[in-house]
């Protein structure tokens, strides 16, 4: 196929990176997992072949106005498109219906509620159907951050379209998000996968731990006049994300005060106001949005020099999707994300709140409590943001061993390496405290009870008595919260009690604490207010920040090796990948490489009962590996 021709008839002079390897991976093999950050040219991957190939080509996303910006682009260089989306009235699709029937289109974009009609179905059995393309095909995965139940009916439209090639796109997809799009699509496991673009060398990635509403304006300011400048002479925009409407309008009119042309926006306001600000911020008239999550999407505003988190969102995957908004022109730009004490148990409990009256499946309560720690655990630092980042991606390929730009790399304290004697006597210290006060209070009195401190709660219960009470004396209560919230993201206490979450010590926390564990991580730094490094001691991984531990040609080799054999697994087990064994637990075991069960069970999420399930053939992954 003459694919540098179809790339003129797109009015393109050439592929940018990786487009090229993958229109001819898609064509040459059949299948193709493309996972690239959103505005990288995952389109033109499945619209070039599409107008090259007979017949008409199905994509299905659930973007109505992505659809339409498309169909438009396509028809301007003469590829016939169109898209089906629940927004058209009812003549316009019966005719658009016909019109598809008879084979008129190259591409035709659709909802994937819209595979739920049997009169659509009826249709695609009779079309000439070379390509299915699924967009933002994560929302596939149950243990993505955007799983949307409509998408599990698309694996047996590809059933039914046999002979037709498939592309599924994703911009966030961690490993075993790929994986389970694999098992959900019906793809082989070997389908190639291609990662590519999530590199950002120009975003200047920060966390900074703010413990008031002052010291949270004072950041926000800050980075604003760095970014943009003073309000009345402001160069290009700003994006702050709110976790709360009610926060969004405050930041708002506090920003506005401050002399900034300023707009809120969340779901709660109306159609028509929504769609004011988004034009206002895409003409140019609004300096600084401050938004939910809600506000984001067709954002292509090239000239965005700061994303500002107001409090940590869901995910790794929801945060670079937000903060990667910012510099899309290739200039400087700043993304910082503000954490309070407050966040660990405020998202436990918006985990596990009841949705339309019914529990939350604990299963997905862990999963997602497990999302947030990660980011928790980034945020921590320890190693270069932007390269902890594309790890967890698992884009290897553009690390850089340092970007040089982020708050590690530039204000990373040399600390060296940590005593162990003195980190484990510390770590089991805290972890006794928290045992003292188990499921009754939580974390700050366990701080407290640690320090020493006057409080006549622990007096009536009389843990005032206890040889645990002042048993960090030496240490403040701030430091020892650190510690808490470090033994907290690494597995070792956890949140139960709803409203007022209490906190309880996990099982691996009980083994930490009696020695029969090893306690590795960094102690949080001595008067330093951001958030303390965790960075990796001794042989393993830090159990706090897997992702900042590169693993080497073996290990990555061992890795890919151990997702193959997981996701067989799982689907000779019916159950999804994540059930089998985690990311995190796979760069465990590829960094441990064990050679029994019971080097085994030192691997992050793995206990007795998987060991005995799976322990096996994770063992024998490793031991082919040398």
């Amino acid at each position: 196929m003459d694919l540098d021709g179809a790339l003129e008839r797109f009015g393109l002079e050439k592929f940018r990176a990786g487009q090229r390897e993958a229109v001819e991976t898609l064509l040459r093999v059949g299948q193709l997992l493309l996972v690239a950050p959103t505005g990288g040219g995952k389109s033109l991957v499945y619209q070039l072949p599409a107008s090259l190939l007979p017949g008409t080509s199905l994509v299905v996303s659930p973007l109505v106005s992505l659809m339409q910006d498309q169909v438009t682009a396509l028809d301007a260089v003469g590829v016939p498109a169109t898209f089906l989306a629940a927004t058209l009235g009812g003549d316009e699709l019966r005719e658009r219906m016909r019109a598809l029937a008879q084979g008129r289109y190259k591409l035709a974009y659709v909802a994937p509620e819209r595979l739920a009609f049997d009169g659509f179905r009826s249709l695609l059995a009779d079309l000439e159907c070379p390509l299915v393309a699924v967009d933002e095909a994560h929302c596939i995965s149950e243990w993505g951050h955007d799983f949307r139940p409509e998408y599990m009916q698309i694996g047996d439209v590809i059933a039914e379209l046999s002979d037709a090639r498939v592309l599924a796109c994703t911009a966030t997809a961690t490993p075993v998000v790929r994986d389970e799009i694999l098992e959900r699509l019906g793809l082989p496991a070997e389908t190639p996968q291609l990662v590519r673009g999530f590199a950002r060398p120009n975003l200047a990635l920060r966390a900074r731990e703010v413990s008031s509403k002052k010291e949270r304006s004072s950041a926000v300011d800050a980075v604003l006049r760095e970014a943009i400048g003073e309000a009345g002479a402001v160069s290009g925009c700003a994006i702050v994300y709110s976790p709360t409407r009610r926060l969004s309008e405050d930041e708002a009119t506090r920003l506005g005060r401050l002399g900034y042309r300023t707009e809120a926006y969340h779901a709660g306001l109306g159609g028509a106001i929504r769609e004011s600000v988004h034009q206002a911020f895409s003409d140019r008239e609004t300096e600084v949005v401050v938004a939910t999550n809600a506000f984001g999407m067709g954002i292509d505003r090239p000239d965005v020099r700061a994303v500002v988190h107001l409090a940590p969102p869901s995910s790794i995957e929801a945060y670079y999707q937000e903060v990667g908004r910012a510099g899309r022109d290739g200039a400087e730009a700043l993304g910082l994300l503000l954490v309070s004490p407050g966040d660990l148990p405020l998202r436990r409990r918006l985990i596990e709140s009841d949705v339309d009256g019914i529990a939350a499946d604990p299963e997905i309560v862990r999963h997602k409590w497990n999302l947030f720690l990660e980011l928790m655990r980034w945020a921590e630092g320890g190693s270069c943001r932007h390269d902890a980042i594309l790890r967890y991606f698992g884009d290897e390929e553009e690390t850089l061993a340092g970007c040089g730009r982020c708050d590690v790399c530039l204000d990373l304290v040399a600390h060296g390496e940590s005593d162990e004697e003195a980190v484990t006597l510390a770590v089991r210290k805290a972890l006794s405290g928290v045992a003292r006060v188990h499921g009754r209070f939580g974390l700050q009195m366990a701080a407290k009870l640690l320090r020493g401190a006057k409080d006549e709660r622990l007096v009536s219960y009389r843990l005032d008595q206890l040889s645990t009470y002042g048993v960090m004396s030496d240490k403040s209560e701030l430091w020892i919260t650190k510690l808490l919230r470090r033994c907290v993201t690494a597995g070792w206490i956890d949140f139960v009690g709803g409203d007022r979450p209490m906190v309880v010590l996990t099982e691996p926390g009980v083994r930490v604490m009696r020695a029969e564990l090893p306690a590795r991580l960094v102690l949080p730094p001595e008067g330093v207010s951001s958030p303390a490094r965790a960075t990796g001691s001794g042989k393993r991984a830090s159990p706090g920040a897997p992702a900042d531990v590169p693993l080497d040609g073996a290990g990555e080799a061992l890795f890919e090796a151990l997702r193959h054999h997981r996701l067989e697994v799982a689907r000779g087990a019916g159950v999804p990948p994540y059930v089998v064994a985690s990311d995190r637990t796979l760069r465990d075991i590829a960094l441990l490489r064990p050679r029994n069960k019971e080097e085994l069970l030192l691997a992050h999420g793995i206990g007795p009962a998987k060991v005995d399930r799976y322990g096996p053939g994770l063992l024998e992954i490793v031991a082919q590996h040398g």
